[in-house]
């Protein structure tokens, strides 16, 4: 099923969410959400009107070494039950480890032991899961020394013996490709393209000669021309804008996801 464009659900911008009438698709932190008690405000509405709403996990840390938390999957599992999810999304990267929490996503090395680690965590998670999981590659300002595999490689890899979907993160491809020195197309040419679930598009700045994936700046051109780029090789059933703090004026927030729009080819949301 075809979403088109969606957007980052977020407190701070839930009243302009709320008013965009081609709407179909926005994703909320799975951890800003309850197991139990009332939603956050804003989120039944959504779900009234018929908008699928992905719960997206930052906490589960399944590239840690470490046996997922069952008791964060079983949140995850029943936050995705309430919203009535059609699936749900975590990160290929660990954030704790010997009890010592991180507070950032952090990438793990490309190696064989670290696939199983991750294949390990995530069948312990999709066991729980009433719906299916997508994987996100996460953005890195460096890469391990001591890897084993291209990026491609890993995360095909990591896909075929999970069976899980790729949450591809497009403003993450630019960030690597570009602190690498690499050509981005070459990693989209090697992706499982046909096992997006959907695509995260956000902006980033450059500081001190490396380029951050901020969430909070806006989209820049060369992230429009690689989402132009992907939809032309496989366009995913859905896209949406991340921002996470700085929130522009209503009228910036719709003049991007106009732009995302029509850099995917989908219906504009906003009128």
């Amino acid at each position: 099923m075809a979403y088109g464009v969606g957007i980052g659900w977020r407190p701070e911008i839930s009243g302009y969410v709320a008013g965009l009438p081609g709407l179909r698709f926005a994703e909320v932190v799975a951890e800003s959400v309850h197991a139990h008690g009332d939603l956050p405000d804003g989120l039944p509405a959504l779900l009234d009107r018929g908008v699928a709403v992905i719960p997206h996990g930052v906490r589960l840390s399944l590239g840690g070494a470490e046996p997922v938390d069952p008791a964060r999957v079983t949140h995850l599992a029943t936050v995705a039950s309430r919203l009535k999810a059609p699936l749900v999304s975590e990160h290929i990267a660990f954030v704790r480890a010997a009890g010592i929490e991180a507070g950032h996503l952090l990438p793990i090395p490309r190696t064989h032991e670290a696939i199983d680690a991750v294949v390990a965590n995530v069948a312990r998670t999709t066991a729980e899961l009433p719906v299916p999981l997508a994987l996100e590659p996460i953005a890195s300002l460096f890469d391990w020394p001591d890897d084993e595999l291209t990026e491609a490689d890993f995360l095909t890899e990591i896909l075929d013996r999970t069976g899980a979907l790729l949450l591809l993160d497009i403003a993450n491809v630019y960030a690597n490709a570009r602190n690498r020195g690499d050509d981005p197309l070459a990693l989209l040419d090697k992706l499982p393209l046909d096992r997006v679930a959907y695509v995260h598009v956000a902006g980033g700045a450059e500081h001190q000669g490396l380029y951050h994936d901020t969430h909070t700046d806006a989209v820049p051109e060369e992230v429009l021309t690689l989402v132009t780029e992907l939809c032309a090789r496989h366009r995913p059933p859905a896209l949406m804008l991340e921002r996470d703090g700085d929130y522009p004026p209503a009228a910036e927030l719709s003049a991007e996801l106009d732009a995302i729009a029509a850099a995917a080819g989908y219906p504009a949301i906003t009128a």
